[in-house]
């Protein structure tokens, strides 16, 4: 089975990619080798959303690095 896509370009297109995925998956359509196949492209957008956010946090801890009166803070994503 070869590889539909290649990275995506962005944090965005990743997750929807993501989400497009899990909501196919979750249909119960699919063949198992469909499934294995967007199984395997899902831990790739993971990977690549996860370094995406990593180097978004390291850029936010340089900035505030500059400024001594700025601590940062763990992130709270229940808005």
């Amino acid at each position: 089975m070869s590889k539909k896509k290649t990275e995506p370009a962005s944090f965005e297109e990743s997750l929807a990619e993501l989400e497009a995925l899990v909501e196919k998956m979750e249909g119960g359509e699919m063949t198992l080798d469909e499934s294995l196949g967007a199984f395997e492209r899902g831990i790739a957008l993971t990977k690549h959303c996860q370094q995406a956010l990593q180097a978004a946090e390291q850029k936010v801890e340089i900035l505030t690095a500059n400024t001594p009166d700025a601590p940062t803070e763990p992130f709270d994503n229940d808005a």
